[in-house]
């Protein structure tokens, strides 16, 4: 039986209006799936106030409201629970409903503009090489050791994390890697987790449709650094000039990595190719399938990730060399007549630029490099003319197309990345909207050693149009074109 009281350890209550020892059943923050018994924590969301649902909770027969703002009228034989942040407190309640699974694994979290998904994925394919259970919370899937659960946030709900975490532990699962993004940070989605470490990778234009600046976009993931206990580790890239300023208030054993400048692990890139890299590991040469320079620094964070875990240096040197790319991004593929092309998430002008960056610092200059690109739609708008820059500029032809346009208008989407473009590169660029229609398109205009680039979308099983999802994947479509079209 699980009694009120013991699910509100660490919240903090300013008041209580019935028996905070009545039984429940179970915790939701939907009003609709509330049933006989329950507990209704009333959120205040972007986009609807749980508040405004409390009589209905109360109704479908919850047993106890957890609120910000007690309602005027209160039922008899329901308690209710006045508490300063609801979405912390419901964090809390939910680590508690689960008994508190961060507690029995060890729990790393990794922020930063980009590279989490990579991080994260490589360290779940690392750790399960060798031999542990191992989970993983990411963008693109939730895995409680062999079972694979689709993502649908990057940080997920508070009551979804911490039943995905239980269930984790119920498994056996002895190391758990988990993406942690500015908006669960911000949302207290991660209160009453206990991180063995943290992992900053960089910090980069995104976002500031929800933060509004860039420094309360920083502070956001500084504050996660913030609070991780004296036992913890903080690991941050030394090439980002924001990465001392994530450990100013920490009290975690401080870390650092670095391709470019001084740090407690350095890699340097000795040769690169569309094959892969020769890389030197602090004092160790390895050879990795993956490409670019974000990907050393990605491959880098992971090594030293494991060496703090008390992995033995030689063999995650090994299970380096041998780790896959992950889903969707720089994921590579040639046509029978030579064509290459290569499916990159990058969805923000510093992901972009790093990606056209790899490609140019290793093609001949004798082919032609076509990227096919957009903006997703009810994001940050700032990011769209800067990425209609960087694509033109480092590309020999561009296809401006749809990414997810969400509710907004696609020709407005793609007219804010085109005044980006400078009058000298406008030739380069087209506009096809439909995307495999520019995907087509980008082939057909490819002769054989050209590479094609499509950015944007990465792992996506859908494309998002009017609040309705179609299914789309770029790698199956370029697929599907390369043998039509052969």
């Amino acid at each position: 039986m699980i009694v009120l009281n013991d699910i509100l350890y660490r919240v903090s209550i300013e008041a209580v209006n019935g028996n905070p020892a009545v039984a429940i059943t179970d915790l939701h923050f939907d009003s609709r799936k509330i049933a006989l018994n329950d507990v209704f924590v009333a959120i205040r969301g972007v986009q609807v106030d749980g508040h405004e649902y409390i009589k209905k909770a109360v109704d479908q027969g919850a047993i106890a409201i957890v609120c910000e703002i007690l309602p005027e009228h209160m039922v008899n034989g329901v308690t209710y629970v006045k508490v300063k942040n609801s979405q912390q407190a419901l964090a809390i309640m939910a680590a508690n409903y689960y008994d508190n699974p961060s507690e029995k694994l060890k729990l790393i979290g990794v922020t930063g503009t980009n590279g989490k998904t990579t991080v994260t994925s490589l360290l779940y394919q690392l750790f399960k090489k060798a031999g542990y259970q191992t989970g993983l919370i990411s963008t693109v899937k939730v895995c409680v050791g062999e079972k694979i659960i689709p993502a649908t946030h990057t940080t997920p709900n508070p009551l979804a994390l911490q039943s995905h975490l239980a269930h984790m532990v119920d498994a056996g699962v002895d190391y758990c890697f988990m993406e942690v993004s500015s908006h669960g940070i911000h949302q207290k989605r991660i209160e009453g987790l206990v991180f063995e470490g943290g992992v900053f990778t960089n910090l980069t234009h995104d976002h500031l449709d929800y933060h509004k600046t860039f420094v309360e976009y920083r502070d956001v993931k500084k504050s996660f650094f913030d609070n991780l206990s004296k036992r913890a580790f903080a690991l941050i890239n030394g090439d980002d000039k924001n990465g001392s300023i994530m450990l100013q208030n920490s009290n975690a054993r401080k870390l650092s990595y670095a391709l470019k400048s001084y740090a407690d692990y350095r890699v340097n890139i000795l040769e690169s190719s569309f094959q892969g890299m020769l890389l030197r590991l602090n004092d160790n040469e390895i050879w990795t399938k993956l490409l670019g320079q974000f990907n050393a620094s990605n491959l880098l964070a992971v090594y030293a990730v494991a060496i703090e875990l008390g992995l033995e240096k030689e063999e995650v040197l090994r299970m380096i060399s041998a780790l896959e790319s992950v889903d969707g991004r720089f994921e590579y593929v040639v046509s029978e007549n030579k064509v290459n092309a290569i499916i990159d998430f990058a969805h923000t002008p510093d992901a972009l630029k790093n990606v056209l960056e790899t490609i140019n610092g290793i093609r001949t200059h004798n082919e032609s490099l076509i990227t096919v690109i957009g903006c997703g739609g009810d994001r940050d708008q700032e990011k769209r003319s800067k990425m209609g820059h960087i694509a033109s500029q480092m590309s020999d032809q561009v296809i401006f197309t749809s990414d997810n346009p969400r509710s907004e208008d696609p020709d407005k989407i793609i007219n804010q990345m085109e005044s980006g473009v400078s009058a000298e590169n406008y030739k380069r660029t087209l506009v096809i909207i439909d995307r495999k229609q520019a995907i087509k398109t980008a082939i057909k205009m490819a002769q054989p050693n050209d590479i094609i680039l499509v950015a944007g979308k990465g792992h996506e099983s859908y494309q998002e149009i009017k609040g309705e999802k179609f299914p789309f994947n770029d790698m199956e479509v370029i697929l599907e074109l390369f043998k039509k079209l052969s």
